[in-house]
């Protein structure tokens, strides 16, 4: 019973870590000389087209100018590369059957506080993805992509801090290191 007990705590602190974090994956074009690249603007037609608030728009691209501004690229009228963005939402629904020990170390159901009552919860969190596609300007072709995806927030503040979050972990691997 101890040792389903501690495996159970770590396992909601792993879950419970993980939920805080961002996985990020990134591809690029093997051909792209990458410390050729000094410039960028951002892709308006694509932008436009990702089914987001303006705010949140707004607030991906302050914040990809601030990563990339920190690497000594700026944004131009004759960019090297045209940066665009894509979102995926996914809401999620977990059910938990919370169980109680009775007095005598009993676990399952039963009747009231000290029986070993039951109950069951439901938690929904929503599951987003942001992608990051930098386009070579002159061919418009992709050359480098990076993806992260992570648990957003719904309050302003943490929503500003966690899309920060997003952006610095997907560039952080741009450009890349061959």
């Amino acid at each position: 019973m101890k040792a389903l007990k501690i495996l159970s705590v770590i396992a909601f602190m792993a879950l419970a870590s993980s939920c805080s974090s961002v996985r990020v994956h990134s591809d690029y074009d093997d051909k792209t000389d990458f410390n050729q690249i000094k410039s960028y603007a951002f892709f308006k037609d694509g932008i436009d087209k990702a089914e987001i608030s303006d705010l949140d728009k707004k607030r991906i691209l302050n914040a990809i100018d601030a990563e990339l501004s920190s690497r000594g690229l700026v944004k131009g009228d004759r960019p090297d590369v045209l940066i665009n963005i894509f979102t995926k939402a996914q809401q999620r629904v977990d059910v938990y059957n919370n169980n109680y020990y009775s007095p005598w170390g009993y676990y399952g159901y039963g009747w009231g506080p000290y029986w070993g009552s039951s109950y069951n919860s439901v938690s929904t969190s929503t599951e987003g993805r942001l992608f990051i596609d930098i386009l070579d300007a002159n061919k418009k072709e992709l050359i480098w992509q990076g993806t992260g995806t992570g648990y957003l927030t719904n309050t302003r503040a943490k929503k500003e801090q966690r899309i920060q979050e997003f952006v610095k972990e997907i560039l952080k691997d741009f450009p890349p290191k061959k």
